[in-house]
């Protein structure tokens, strides 16, 4: 069954997925699949550190590339600042194309270009394979790590939601490259033949932008929870959500819904377990019930809803994700998909998580540690007005070389400046 492009956050029948935990799953499926492509690999990804990860991805991009492949690369100018020049050479000698989400310059060693970050984790192979998800490529995405290994989910998905996902991508890299007719052309040379069912699951691809999708990730989870009837689950790294989406949990919690959240209790920076927990005694007395993960950092951003719904993806729910990052998540409906992803995050919950009780904030809590959480609740309902009045320049994409200026030669590759599309 052929497919052409199918509209954003639309429903897509006849998917097969899979889900991939932590780099041990993720990172060798990735490199077996990329060492079999024969067209096209597309990479978007906030974090590539030259590590023994991103080198064994370098090994494979290079080889793929040389065999003839097609290999697009999108790194996030914050979020993978230090690569070499000798990394970036082979890759782009080897006839890799890079391109960098709003590079910027360091001042006295520091990076400003903090906000507005290209925070999506996608990978899309022959347009007929695509892996969405929460997982960088870097070496703490793998127990050898040590302590501070993280704790990610990625999904890998066949079918006609791949058609979707791949237009994204290469959208993303060619807009305003050389004009509609280039983009039309690439879309037909990459896009495969024919994509059909590979499975009975539907699939949502969402993103959130800055211009026309600044809340659809939101909107699909506050929605998923209003619908929930038996439980839901929500396993996020970053929690700080806006007032609508608490709200919604405390309503869905007193009309006894299973609320459950899984929250990091070792987490990778101190203020993210300090800033979800001024939440505690709103949602607790609400029924809502907070696990917080201890083996290691948490670092995923997974959910279900009753029997059926569940999202893996790249947004946190916090500040960041849900008001200034460019976010991309895949919304599941699928029985089996939903049981696999409830098993995993039960087997969290049953040995790898505290259970915070809400006597136990009634004993540890000051009278002025209450007062303050109250007004950071309450501060939660306009987050979404003020982080607008932050500076809305427009990202772009940039050739490597306006990164890492050592870079430039006279013979270097020309690739063209690009605006953020979303």
């Amino acid at each position: 069954m052929k497919r052409g492009f199918i509209g954003h956050g639309q429903w897509v029948p006849g998917n097969q997925v899979v889900l991939l935990e932590n780099g041990e799953e993720f990172y060798p499926r990735l490199y077996e699949c990329i060492e079999k492509a024969q067209r096209e690999v597309v990479i978007e990804t906030f974090i590539l550190f030259e590590d023994e990860v991103g080198k064994e991805l370098h090994k494979v991009l290079m080889a793929a590339a040389k065999r003839g492949v097609r290999v697009d690369v999108l790194l996030d100018g914050f979020g993978s600042p230090d690569l070499s020049v000798d990394f970036l050479r082979s890759l782009m000698d080897a006839g890799v194309k890079l391109r960098v989400f709003d590079p910027g310059k360091r001042l006295l060693g520091q990076r400003l270009n903090m906000i507005r970050r290209m925070h999506r984790k996608i990978v899309v192979i022959d347009g007929e394979r695509a892996f969405v998800g929460g997982i960088n490529f870097s070496h703490d995405h793998l127990r050898s790590f040590g302590p501070m290994a993280k704790q990610d989910y990625t999904v890998e998905l066949t079918g006609p939601i791949v058609s979707q996902i791949h237009r994204f991508v290469i959208h993303a890299i060619a807009l305003g490259a050389k004009g509609p007719s280039w983009f039309r052309r690439r879309l037909r040379a990459t896009e495969p033949a024919d994509i059909q069912e590979a499975g009975s699951a539907e699939v949502m691809f969402v993103t959130r932008d800055n211009r026309r999708h600044t809340d659809d990730i939101e909107r699909h989870y506050r929605a998923a929870i209003r619908s929930a009837r038996k439980r839901i689950v929500i396993a996020n790294a970053y929690f700080f959500p806006g007032y609508r989406l608490i709200k919604e949990l405390r309503r869905a919690a007193r009309r006894g819904v299973d609320v459950r959240l899984i929250l990091q209790g070792e987490p990778d920076m101190p203020i993210v377990k300090t800033a979800a927990s001024l939440l505690y005694h709103h949602l607790l007395h609400a029924g809502v019930k907070i696990y917080e993960y201890c083996e290691r950092p948490l670092h995923g951003k997974v959910a279900l809803v009753d029997d059926v719904w569940s999202t893996v993806g790249s947004s946190n729910l916090d500040p960041l994700s849900l008001s200034l990052n460019l976010e991309a998540n895949v919304i599941v409906r699928d029985r089996e998909f939903n049981e696999v992803l409830w098993n995993n995050l039960s087997g969290l919950m049953d040995d790898k998580c505290q259970v915070i009780e809400a006597e136990q904030l009634s004993t540890e809590w000051s009278g002025w540690r209450l007062v303050r959480s109250f007004f950071v609740f309450h501060f939660l309902r306009y987050y979404p007005r003020w982080a607008g009045w932050l500076p809305r320049h427009a990202p772009r994409l940039q050739p490597p070389e306006a990164q890492w200026p050592q870079l430039t030669r006279t013979d270097a590759q020309s690739q063209p400046t690009i605006t953020e599309h979303a």
